[in-house]
């Protein structure tokens, strides 16, 4: 079944898919010899969590070089669904997909890359890139992951957010990759950053009462490990308020604490602020 869109792009889903559920996209273009347009199927990607290490690893490439989100679409377009531009011609370029030949023009590009677009958006879930190195990855979800890593972790990042030091995102890189002979190059470092990021709002979104936003100093709209009142002094306020919540004051769990899975530590502290709003609730202070 085919969706005509305009007079050259068409979307269509192909039955043979060989490594994604589903694919978008077939454009009708100009064909230079003789017949005057022809389809081409082209499967790319439909989100982050699709891609293979090699494809996470030329998306953050791109991006370390700086180029703008069109280029960046446009390069992993032509990458991923193997069309080869051989050369410019007239207001097009003349491509090669397959045994077919043709020329598509740069409007014909743009509307093929709005298939490409959740580029633009963090990962729905978080992804990694599996290695550096020879060091694995943990796992992308923290299932199973020490609360006390994910802390450490979330001190990093909201450190490189408030200071924007490589340095912090490398410190970062070595406790996902679980080594300190770490050395992300810059693709990777913007991977670490994409897979935390992702990581922290898929948890906003999981354990939505423990990271309400709050009010502090003044600022309505804060985050409990997103404040900008003296970010390092709220972030060491915060974690001493998660283990002191989690060890109902005993300092003899603490240890105990800090080795638990970090799903079941959060999940605990969720409902520990649910508590608290609910109680706040019932009894609202005058």
């Amino acid at each position: 079944m085919n969706l005509l869109i305009n007079t050259y792009l068409v979307f269509s889903v192909p039955r043979r898919l060989p490594y994604l559920r589903s694919t978008i996209t077939a454009f009708i273009m100009q064909q230079v010899k003789d017949n005057p347009t022809i389809n081409v199927n082209l499967t790319v990607p439909t989100g982050w969590d699709k891609l293979a290490d090699n494809q996470l690893r030329y998306v953050f490439g791109l991006m370390a070089q700086g180029f703008p989100s069109p280029q960046v679409k446009t390069y992993c377009l032509f990458r991923w669904t193997g069309m080869q531009v051989m050369h410019k011609y007239g207001r097009g370029w003349w491509c090669k997909f397959a045994d077919d030949e043709f020329v598509i023009m740069a409007e014909q590009v743009n509307a093929a890359i709005a298939a490409l677009d959740w580029i633009d958006s963090l990962p729905s879930k978080p992804v990694c890139i599996s290695r550096i190195g020879k060091h694995r990855a943990l796992t992308a979800d923290f299932q199973e992951v020490p609360f006390e890593t994910f802390i450490i972790c979330d001190n990093l990042y909201q450190g490189y957010l408030s200071a924007k030091e490589d340095a912090l995102l490398d410190d970062l890189a070595r406790q996902l990759y679980k080594s300190s002979k770490v050395n992300p190059t810059e693709a990777e470092r913007i991977g670490v950053f994409y897979w935390f990021a992702s990581l922290k709002e898929m948890f906003a979104r999981q354990f939505k009462h423990f990271f309400k936003p709050i009010s502090n100093a003044g600022d309505a709209d804060g985050n409990m490990f997103e404040q900008t009142k003296s970010q390092y002094e709220i972030l060491y306020e915060a974690v001493n308020s998660q283990i002191r919540a989690l060890t109902k004051g005993d300092v003899t769990k603490e240890k105990e604490v800090l080795a638990i899975d970090t799903w079941r530590a959060l999940t605990e502290l969720d409902a520990l602020a649910k508590e608290y709003e609910d109680f706040n609730r019932k009894y609202p202070q005058k």
